[in-house]
């Protein structure tokens, strides 16, 4: 019963460690990253899809991101896209290629970046405290049950507390990394 419910704990920790560092790969920093690109879908031939599902995109400069579709007839629906998302960068288009150039942050934009970064990062932790208090409320039905002893249950309780250390000092780790590439100038 016990061995189980830890492992799965692990893993539903694993995946909130994972879905946080996800969204803080898709802020925008002075740096193009083809990442900040993931969560932006186009409307083609009626289906959601994203963007790197129908063009090659790649970063020739450190300031510039290139979208290549594959099919020429997306680029206007690309565009689009892309305008109406919350990136704030304007896409320039030549009819082949869609280049989307970076500008310079400004330091009001970095320290509205850093807030953001926390609050998802806020976001993950709140995420592994809720894994962390259903994994506590099985091992305390279980033990009150009878199907374990105080003495183990307590034990468990304790590794799902490292548990959540652990993956809580995960999510720091990833933020700070990201808060100093959005620092960077």
């Amino acid at each position: 019963m016990a061995e189980p419910q830890l492992k799965d704990t692990k893993v539903k920790m694993d995946k909130a460690v994972e879905a946080t560092q996800r969204d803080l790969r898709a802020i925008r920093t002075g740096r193009a990253n083809p990442a900040i690109l993931d969560s932006i879908r186009v409307d083609y031939y009626g289906a959601q899809t994203p963007v790197n599902q129908m063009a090659t995109v790649s970063v020739p400069e450190p300031r510039l991101i290139v979208i290549q579709p594959w099919d020429k007839s997306a680029i206007e629906n690309i565009s689009k896209a892309l305008q109406a998302s919350d990136l704030g960068i304007t896409p320039a288009s030549d009819g082949v290629v869609i280049r989307l150039p970076f500008p310079a942050l400004t330091e009001e934009r970095r320290k509205e970046l850093v807030k953001v970064a926390h609050r998802l990062a806020e976001e993950g932790k709140v995420s592994i405290r809720n894994i962390r208090r259903d994994a506590n409320d099985t091992l305390k039905k279980a033990a009150k049950k009878g199907d374990m002893s105080e003495d183990e249950s307590e034990r468990l309780l304790g590794i799902v507390q490292d548990y959540t250390n652990d993956h809580t000092k995960e999510i720091d780790q990833h933020v700070e990394d990201k808060i100093s590439e959005i620092m960077e100038v």
